[in-house]
């Protein structure tokens, strides 16, 4: 028997009746707070030019890459993959302060890419999108096939192939398998 007679506990209920309603006050304090960071993370990094390289490892991480540029400059790439779909690639000047920061995992980069794609080296296809995703076999072709996932609608990733003589032939898109994988007994 309840040694307090003014607590009624529903069955099947393990809370006295006050407690929801903390539990709804509380929710209704925190929930806005908690949207709000949420939506924090979906705003550009704060990164800005003049910054030092340890202010970009502060706000990204450990960096994913180091590329040599010219002019004694260098070019940290942070990427999120392998099914990331951003890169953050920040260039340091001679002195180490940042001169510019991009996210190059986007529809313009890769347009972009195209244009110069062919005959390029595998260090300078990294220079400019990064570690891929994936890396395979190019089969009958040879050489390999790298893709990288981006932001985007639709369920596609971007591809390029490199040659047996590690020179890129071309960049396009293509269907990611994880987005539409075969149903079981079809």
């Amino acid at each position: 028997m309840d040694s307090h007679p003014d607590r009624r506990i529903i069955a099947g209920d393990a809370l006295p009746p006050a407690m929801p309603k903390l539990h709804l006050d509380l929710l209704r304090a925190v929930l806005p707070a908690l949207l709000l960071a949420g939506c924090a993370g979906f705003g550009p990094p704060d990164i800005h030019p003049g910054q030092t390289e340890a202010d970009a490892v502060g706000v990204f991480g450990k960096p994913t890459g180091r590329y040599a540029m010219p002019g004694a400059a260098t070019r940290l790439e942070f990427a999120t993959g392998p099914y990331g779909r951003t890169t953050w690639m920040v260039d340091l000047d001679a002195d180490g302060r940042v001169t510019g920061a991009r996210q190059v995992l986007n529809e313009a980069s890769f347009a972009d890419f195209q244009a110069r794609a062919p005959g390029m080296t595998r260090d300078e296809l990294l220079r400019t999108l990064g570690r891929p995703g994936e890396k395979r076999n190019g089969g009958w072709q040879g050489g390999e096939v790298w893709s990288w996932r981006y932001p985007t609608n639709e369920c596609l990733w971007f591809q390029s192939s490199i040659g047996s003589d590690g020179l890129v032939r071309d960049g396009a898109y293509g269907p990611d398998p994880r987005c539409d994988r075969p149903t079981p007994g079809r």
